[in-house]
């Protein structure tokens, strides 16, 4: 099939779709008319795609399908409808993809963690390579505790959310490099495990657990779930598989920066809990701890439930054909 040929052809058509979709107002009819004609210039792209990849037709179909694509959209029911499957499909669907590289990021983190922390509450001198004895006392004894009741709940709420998605915003964005987002992660580990050994030697570790469970349980798997999209985004630039590099992170990109979207209401939450649920004075730890212990099962639940269900459903975590622009068509 000759893409010229067919442009020739369908030309009225799709000068048709273009106008109508920029009307300001439709007709009942003339909608009717929108949503057919968006159905057969998606056929006509499907078809050039697979039997005749020209760039120019392609580009001027992808562009004219997308805006039609929003006009048709612009209703409230289909907004609503969108959203509900950004949540309850795409977004789980992201996340359960890359479960695996987040659980082997959270087995690495945990293991350097737990290492930093016995070897500098056990090696002697240790300690004085992160401050002072009084240094470290008031920070065991005060400034660790204080650090969750200085502020207001709501703007200590905020300054977490805002703080953590940046972190994890940085360990996505730099998923590619492969470096970076191991860096990061080794870094916070490293302190986490270095506040855990202060909190040890000067303190009392108890008050340490007591302190990060709440919170902690959701706020370093979401950053862990970061680590692994941005490593997984790496691993495929190096083994694209079948498909082109180039295709094969232009997915990849895409859904990862669904994973990112997803993780704003994850650490939405961790922030939330701990702003107001880890500096409380009216809650008991072990209700502080619970209430962390259920909304880090909750954001599982959704995960699997609803991940695993769009995956079994075949679905995917990538944008529409018309959203995502220009691909070029590749041999099975």
């Amino acid at each position: 099939m000759d893409a010229e040929a067919l442009a020739a052809v369908r030309d009225e058509r799709w000068r048709r779709l273009d106008e109508l979709a920029g009307r300001r107002r439709l007709s009942g009819a003339e909608s009717d008319e929108l949503v057919r004609l968006y159905q057969s210039v998606s056929a006509d792209l499907s078809r050039v795609r697979t039997r005749a990849a020209d760039p120019y037709v392609t580009g001027r179909l992808s562009d004219s399908l997308a805006r039609a694509r929003g006009r048709i959209a612009g209703s409230r029911a289909l907004s609503w409808r969108r959203l509900r499957d950004l949540f309850l499909v795409t977004m789980p669907l992201a996340l359960w993809r890359v479960r695996w590289w987040t659980h082997g990021v959270t087995v690495v983190f945990v293991l350097v963690a737990v290492g930093t922390g016995i070897h500098y509450a056990t090696t002697p001198g240790a300690l004085a390579e992160i401050g002072t004895p009084s240094q470290l006392d008031s920070y065991a004894q005060e400034q660790f505790a204080a650090y969750y009741s200085n502020y207001p709940s709501h703007e200590f709420a905020a300054q977490v959310w805002t703080n953590n998605a940046w972190i994890a915003a940085l360990t996505i964005g730099s998923g590619i490099t492969g470096f970076f987002p191991a860096s990061i992660l080794v870094q916070n580990a490293v302190a986490l495990g270095q506040s855990g050994a202060v909190m040890e030697v000067h303190g009392d570790l108890t008050v340490f657990f007591s302190l990060i469970a709440p919170h902690g349980l959701l706020e370093l798997t979401a950053i862990f779930i970061a680590g692994g999209a941005g490593l997984r985004l790496f691993w495929t630039m190096l083994v694209p598989g079948r498909r082109r590099r180039v295709t094969a992170l232009a997915v990849e990109g895409r859904t990862t920066v669904t994973v990112a979207g997803a993780l704003v209401v994850v650490l939405l939450v961790s922030g939330v809990v701990e702003g107001f649920v880890t500096g409380s004075t009216l809650l008991p730890w072990a209700a502080k701890i619970a209430i962390g212990a259920v909304v880090w099962l909750g954001m599982w639940a959704w995960t699997m439930w609803f991940g695993r269900r769009a995956h079994l459903d075949g679905l995917s975590a990538d944008l529409a054909d018309d959203e995502a622009g220009y691909r070029l068509a590749e041999a099975a």
